[in-house]
């Protein structure tokens, strides 16, 4: 009966720290960019965007398409990041499995 106290402990210290672990995630802030840095995007790791920045250079009246992808893949770029930030820090305690709805 001892070893299942201590079991239960020890998961519900696993609980806390993966609560906290997960909260954390959201004061971290990722930046993706593209075109050399002309569209520069800020997310949280959770995956939440928090701003976007275009340099006056990148726009080009005449070529809004560009701008457009550029902004893009500046944005999946941080997102990116921000799912392998996610991975990283929830990861020590799944030991790399993909559970569902965790993170």
């Amino acid at each position: 009966m001892n070893n299942m106290n201590q079991m239960m402990k020890q998961v519900k210290k696993m609980q806390e720290q993966m609560l906290k672990a997960q909260e954390e995630l959201g004061s971290k802030t990722i930046e993706g960019s593209s075109g050399g840095g002309v569209v520069t995007v800020q997310v949280n790791g959770h995956k939440k965007l928090l701003s976007i920045q275009i340099k006056p250079e990148a726009v080009d009246p005449e070529d809004i398409e560009m701008l457009q992808d550029l902004v893009i893949t500046a944005v999946n770029d941080a997102l990116t990041q921000a799912e392998e930030l996610a991975n990283n820090d929830m990861g020590k305690f799944t030991g790399g499995m993909k559970i569902p709805g965790l993170f």
